[in-house]
Protein backbone atom coordinates (compact mmCIF):
# COMPACT_ATOMS: atom_id res chain seq x y z
CA UNK A 1 0.00 0.00 0.00
CA UNK A 2 1.38 3.73 -0.60
CA UNK A 3 1.88 5.99 1.99
CA UNK A 4 0.57 9.49 1.82
CA UNK A 5 0.47 12.55 3.77
CA UNK A 6 -2.79 13.23 6.35
CA UNK A 7 -4.66 16.38 5.58
CA UNK A 8 -5.61 19.17 8.06
CA UNK A 9 -6.75 22.60 8.33
CA UNK A 10 -6.07 25.07 10.71
CA UNK A 11 -7.40 28.59 11.96
CA UNK A 12 -5.82 31.75 12.93
CA UNK A 13 -8.35 34.32 14.54
CA UNK A 14 -8.22 37.21 16.13
CA UNK A 15 -10.07 39.04 17.84
CA UNK A 16 -11.00 43.30 17.88
CA UNK A 17 -8.32 43.51 20.60
CA UNK A 18 -5.60 41.96 18.60
CA UNK A 19 -5.33 38.81 20.66
CA UNK A 20 -5.17 35.25 19.12
CA UNK A 21 -7.43 32.28 19.50
CA UNK A 22 -5.64 29.38 20.72
CA UNK A 23 -6.67 26.36 22.30
CA UNK A 24 -4.93 24.32 24.91
CA UNK A 25 -4.45 21.04 23.45
CA UNK A 26 -6.01 18.14 25.59
CA UNK A 27 -4.21 14.76 23.94
CA UNK A 28 -0.78 14.10 22.36
CA UNK A 29 1.70 15.05 21.15
CA UNK A 30 2.03 18.77 22.26
CA UNK A 31 -0.59 17.66 25.33
CA UNK A 32 -1.04 20.78 28.06
CA UNK A 33 0.73 22.84 25.34
CA UNK A 34 -1.32 26.16 22.74
CA UNK A 35 -1.96 25.75 19.29
CA UNK A 36 -3.84 27.04 16.68
CA UNK A 37 -7.78 25.30 15.93
CA UNK A 38 -7.76 22.88 13.67
CA UNK A 39 -8.24 19.64 12.78
CA UNK A 40 -7.47 16.66 10.53
CA UNK A 41 -9.52 16.59 7.28
CA UNK A 42 -12.68 14.16 6.78
CA UNK A 43 -12.89 11.94 3.51
CA UNK A 44 -15.55 13.96 1.20
CA UNK A 45 -14.54 17.46 3.44
CA UNK A 46 -13.57 20.20 2.00
CA UNK A 47 -10.31 21.82 3.19
CA UNK A 48 -12.48 25.33 4.41
CA UNK A 49 -15.56 23.54 5.81
CA UNK A 50 -12.86 21.42 7.80
CA UNK A 51 -11.31 24.28 9.37
CA UNK A 52 -14.67 26.02 10.02
CA UNK A 53 -15.86 22.29 11.80
CA UNK A 54 -12.91 22.22 13.71
CA UNK A 55 -12.98 25.53 14.87
CA UNK A 56 -16.55 24.72 16.34
CA UNK A 57 -15.88 21.79 17.74
CA UNK A 58 -12.70 22.80 19.66
CA UNK A 59 -13.66 26.39 20.51
CA UNK A 60 -17.50 26.56 19.89
CA UNK A 61 -17.24 29.73 17.50
CA UNK A 62 -19.20 29.60 14.35
CA UNK A 63 -16.21 31.60 11.94
CA UNK A 64 -16.21 32.53 8.18
CA UNK A 65 -13.09 32.10 5.87
CA UNK A 66 -11.25 35.43 5.51
CA UNK A 67 -8.63 34.14 2.97
CA UNK A 68 -5.60 31.19 2.84
CA UNK A 69 -2.46 31.91 4.87
CA UNK A 70 -0.65 29.05 3.07
CA UNK A 71 0.18 25.47 3.11
CA UNK A 72 2.07 23.95 5.65
CA UNK A 73 3.92 20.36 4.17
CA UNK A 74 6.80 20.07 5.85
CA UNK A 75 7.39 16.44 6.74
CA UNK A 76 8.74 16.67 10.32
CA UNK A 77 6.10 19.11 11.28
CA UNK A 78 3.88 16.60 13.19
CA UNK A 79 5.76 14.21 15.28
CA UNK A 80 2.85 11.26 14.34
CA UNK A 81 3.53 11.53 10.47
CA UNK A 82 3.36 13.67 7.10
CA UNK A 83 0.80 15.88 7.72
CA UNK A 84 -0.01 18.55 5.50
CA UNK A 85 -2.21 21.67 6.63
CA UNK A 86 -4.32 24.48 4.79
CA UNK A 87 -4.26 27.26 7.08
CA UNK A 88 -6.96 29.55 7.40
CA UNK A 89 -7.60 33.92 8.50
CA UNK A 90 -11.09 33.39 9.99
CA UNK A 91 -13.21 35.81 11.13
CA UNK A 92 -14.91 35.31 14.11
CA UNK A 93 -17.11 38.59 14.99
CA UNK A 94 -16.62 38.83 18.69
CA UNK A 95 -17.70 35.48 19.60
CA UNK A 96 -16.85 34.16 23.21
CA UNK A 97 -14.50 30.71 22.98
CA UNK A 98 -15.44 27.28 25.04
CA UNK A 99 -12.98 24.72 24.85
CA UNK A 100 -14.84 21.39 23.44
CA UNK A 101 -13.92 18.20 21.33
CA UNK A 102 -9.85 17.64 22.01
CA UNK A 103 -9.08 20.96 23.68
CA UNK A 104 -8.57 21.32 27.27
CA UNK A 105 -9.30 24.73 27.10
CA UNK A 106 -10.03 28.17 24.21
CA UNK A 107 -9.20 31.13 24.79
CA UNK A 108 -8.45 34.60 23.56
CA UNK A 109 -4.72 35.16 24.05
CA UNK A 110 -3.15 38.60 24.31
CA UNK A 111 0.56 37.58 25.16
CA UNK A 112 0.44 35.05 22.71
CA UNK A 113 4.21 36.01 20.64
CA UNK A 114 5.68 34.71 24.45
CA UNK A 115 4.12 31.33 24.18
CA UNK A 116 5.80 28.73 22.26
CA UNK A 117 2.86 27.05 20.22
CA UNK A 118 2.60 23.37 19.35
CA UNK A 119 3.72 21.80 16.27
CA UNK A 120 4.70 25.27 13.54
CA UNK A 121 2.33 27.41 15.01
CA UNK A 122 4.51 29.98 15.59
CA UNK A 123 6.00 30.12 12.09
CA UNK A 124 2.22 29.77 10.89
CA UNK A 125 1.37 32.65 13.02
CA UNK A 126 4.23 34.77 11.83
CA UNK A 127 2.93 35.07 8.90
CA UNK A 128 -0.30 35.40 8.85
CA UNK A 129 1.16 38.48 11.22
CA UNK A 130 3.25 39.03 8.02
CA UNK A 131 0.66 39.06 5.59
CA UNK A 132 -2.01 41.48 7.47
CA UNK A 133 0.60 43.86 8.17
CA UNK A 134 2.13 43.91 4.91
CA UNK A 135 1.10 45.76 1.39
CA UNK A 136 -2.72 45.30 1.09
CA UNK A 137 -3.64 43.19 -2.30
CA UNK A 138 -5.70 45.30 -4.97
Amino acid sequence: MHKQPALAADCVVFDDEGRLLLIRRKNPPFQGQHALPGGFVDYGERMEDAALRELKEETGITGRIVRLIGVYSRPDRDPRGHCVSAVYLVGADGQQPIAGDDAASAEFVANYRAEKLAFDHDEIVADALAQLSGPKAS
